[in-house]
């Protein structure tokens, strides 16, 4: 007994020494944070803030240094420190926050005239007001040399810029125009992470390796360019959202992913230089709004003018899956346009399936060849998704292969069905994808069919004995119906953070959509794909988030005195969630009609944003009573906002007071409230509308999907006898217990007889 008792004391200290060595290893591992610093309270001995920021750092640190300094969107810096020395900074005078850096990931020809640009130029502003206004694009940079940064016909830089054309490798400062007035590049916390930048790979400059900046940035903003195309595809004039509007880039994001201290940074000069909007496809985890890098950095950007755009995240179809949620910011989703790329897969038997594809030419000159599953051809057991180096070329060779969508990209599938020998792909989804057809460049003929297309071929193949087929591309066809549909790779609502915010704020065109591309590398982005092209055609909330930049760029050329909230409202309250028949927009997904958790406030319409007739025009003032309404401390409303802020206690807030266009109202059936059955819950939402229009009087209306719940909205009119004048209503939610996870939906609309001014409403039972 002595013996074994011996044995397992000795186990437990060798355990405890290992880990104690482990969390001593864990303390000297130094990682990025980003340090608020409370500018007021600097003590008079230092001579500037700098000064300040470095003793406060060598008071924990001997040998780190600053990453960068930070003065616009908050006051502080980056540099790296081990985990005890960050807690101990923590607790030095004059520190709001020690926040740990957060990595973030990226989330035309046919757009403008789908979005009515086309037939309403006339109404949008001259392009002498459109060229006043600045897009500042954070992604990966830029590539200058293309048609869409022309800038022939523009005037002198707008003479408020402060921007610069950073010179670096591949970068000149000659790279920059009256069209691209500007480009940064921030690397410091991406090498602190990573590691130095290989400039093999890519460029340690503003330079765009990846394609996906000047993607986004010429989407916003990009200059008219006759004759674009991919390959033939999507032929026609190509231009941007604003097409007069200047650009300017930073470059926050490289190969390995994008960095809070990068993106802060990249904020902090965007602010600084003069941008009016500030467009980011990029999106993290979600976090407290303190916590959160781009919301804090947004926050100011919106109270100093700016408006904010960022995209909803890819992780659709799924509920929850939003990002980006902070109520000063416009969160996009993605939607559909009416142009497709058709591709047909013709089969032995006779039977043709549709698909697109962005191939046109036919495997073996259109002839019928032998077509496999390649869940039978592979060496794995989730061969089914063609997973690089899972495929036998002994059993491909030859012939056409069918892939699952999901855990790879779609063109790595078929880069692997070519390098095995296969001379087509046929990419079907599953039930996370529904029917939802996303069109790639891939590398060899292929088709991308929907999940009862796949199930049907797959059929075919494991019930013939000898199962033929070839793929037929029809190029490019418009006016597609229904259209818009809500895209499936959309992230979606409830907010997980703050219910009572409904996001995503809307949708806009996400779906191959066409605009320029870098010359590093091909459409696909893979190192195979040698091929060269100035446009390209992908897919994404990244995509559908430039559209709306470039829309608010309009607005603000055309009413340069409206703010970032009266910009977003004019945008939401005109959005429309119904198509041409009047049905709710579908669901790609699932075929079935899309919520409001969803779309939003609907999918965007620029030309009637632009006489909107009311707003609900947001203030500084507003958001800091949101966040007192959610309990904020004064110490975590200055990490928000980068403000000193305290709550009155003699004032009650609601979350049902901000005034947002939308409405979105959670009732808590286990909180006990309810009293028993048939008991209700009673919440009141105020809102106020600013007249934008001629003085008029509106009307409201409701319409419901429920009646679990009672709408009264008091009053039922609102008389406006001068233009910014401003009137407030009471909307009173009476609501019937309901199981939890129970969902139902409304909108509330003011109306003049011209102007509709909607909002979704969106009711939950958690």
């Amino acid at each position: 007994m002595l013996k074994l008792w011996l044995l397992q004391l000795s186990l437990v200290l060798i355990f405890c020494y290992a880990c104690v060595v482990a969390e001593a290893r864990s303390q000297q591992l130094k990682k990025t944070y980003v340090v608020h610093m409370d500018k007021s309270t600097m003590p008079a001995t230092f001579n500037d803030h700098f000064e300040w920021y470095d003793s406060s750092l060598k008071s924990v640190s001997a040998s780190a240094a600053m990453l960068y300094t930070y003065k616009n969107v908050i006051h502080g810096f980056s540099t790296r420190l081990t985990a005890k020395e960050a807690e101990s900074l923590q607790k030095q005078p004059g520190i709001v926050s020690v926040l740990p850096e957060v990595r973030y990931e990226l989330h035309t020809t046919r757009t403008p005239e789908f979005l009515g640009l086309g037939k309403s130029e006339t109404l949008f502003p001259a392009s002498e007001a459109q060229s006043e206004v600045i897009v500042g694009v954070l992604d990966t940079g830029v590539w200058p040399e293309i048609k869409s940064f022309d800038d022939t016909g523009m005037g002198p830089v707008p003479r408020g810029w402060k921007g610069v054309c950073e010179v670096g490798r591949n970068f000149k400062s000659s790279s920059c125009n009256r069209k691209l007035i500007g480009a940064r590049s921030f690397s410091r916390g991406y090498e602190e992470a990573v590691g130095p930048i290989d400039e093999t790979a890519e460029s340690k400059s503003p330079r765009d390796d990846d394609g996906h900046g000047t993607h986004t940035s010429t989407t916003a903003a990009g200059s008219v360019v006759n004759g674009a195309s991919l390959f033939g595809f999507a032929s026609g004039t190509a231009r941007g959202m604003a097409a007069q509007a200047r650009v300017a880039t930073y470059k926050v994001c490289w190969l390995a992913g994008c960095f809070g201290s990068d993106i802060l940074a990249g904020m902090d000069k965007a602010v600084e230089d003069g941008v009016n909007v500030l467009s980011m496809s990029i999106g993290g985890g979600l976090t407290d709004y303190y916590r959160d890098t781009v919301a804090i950095g947004a926050f100011t950007a919106m109270a100093q003018g700016i408006f904010v755009s960022c995209s909803a995240g890819n992780g659709g179809p799924y509920a929850d899956s939003i990002s980006n949620v902070a109520p000063w910011i416009t969160t996009v989703g993605a939607g559909t346009l009416d142009r497709d790329f058709p591709t047909y897969v013709r089969l032995g038997n006779g039977k043709n399936f549709s698909g697109v594809s962005l191939y046109s030419r036919r495997p073996s000159s259109g002839s019928m060849v032998p077509i496999v599953d390649a869940a039978d051809v592979s060496s794995t057991s989730s061969g089914n998704l063609c997973m690089t180096g899972s495929l036998i070329p002994a059993k491909v060779a030859g012939k056409i292969v069918v892939c699952d969508r999901g855990g790879n990209s779609r063109v790595e599938k078929g880069v692997e069905v070519k390098d095995a020998g296969g001379v087509g792909m046929i990419l079907t989804n599953t039930d996370s994808y529904g029917e939802e057809l996303v069109a790639d460049a891939q590398l060899l003929p292929s088709a991308n069919v929907g999940e009862k297309a796949g199930d049907a071929i797959k059929n075919y193949i494991s019930s013939d004995p000898g199962p033929m087929a070839t793929i037929i591309s029809r190029g490019t066809q418009l006016g597609i119906q229904p259209s818009p549909v809500v895209a499936a790779f959309s992230s979606r609502g409830p907010n997980p953070i703050t219910p009572e915010i409904l996001k995503p704020d809307l949708i806009a065109p996400g779906v191959n959509i066409l605009a320029g591309w870098t010359g590093a590398v091909g459409p696909t982005g893979l190192e195979s794909d040698k091929r060269h092209v100035s446009f390209n055609i992908i897919s994404g909330t990244s995509m559908s988030c430039p559209h709306v930049s470039g829309l608010a760029a309009l607005l603000k050329a055309a009413h340069p005195e409206w703010s970032p909230s009266a910009i977003k409202s004019a945008l939401m309250t005109t959005a429309y969630s119904t198509n041409g028949n009047g049905k709710t927009l579908l669901d790609i997904s699932t075929g079935q009609p899309s919520t409001p958790f969803d779309f939003g406030a609907g999918h965007v319409d620029p030309v009637a944003a632009l006489d909107p007739g009311l707003v609900y025009d947001a203030t500084v003032q507003d958001y800091l009573d949101f966040l007192c309404a959610l309990d904020y401390s004064s110490f975590q409303i200055k990490q928000a906002t980068n403000r000193d802020f305290a709550c009155l206690s003699s004032k009650t807030y609601s979350l049902g007071d901000v005034n947002y266009p939308s409405f979105s109202v959670p009732f808590e059936t286990a909180s006990g409230t309810w009293g028993g059955v048939g008991a209700t819950s009673t919440v009141k939402y105020t809102r106020t509308l600013t007249n934008v229009g001629t003085p008029t009087t509106y009307m409201v209306s409701v319409s419901s999907q429920s009646t679990s719940v009672k709408i009264l909205v008091e009053p039922e009119s609102l008389s406006f006898s001068r233009q910014y004048e401003k009137k407030s209503y009471v909307v009173t939610f009476t609501a019937s217990s309901m199981p939890s996870g129970t969902t139902s939906f409304a909108r509330l609309q003011w109306s003049d007889g011209k102007h509709v001014v909607g909002s979704p409403i969106a009711f939950s039972w958690t």
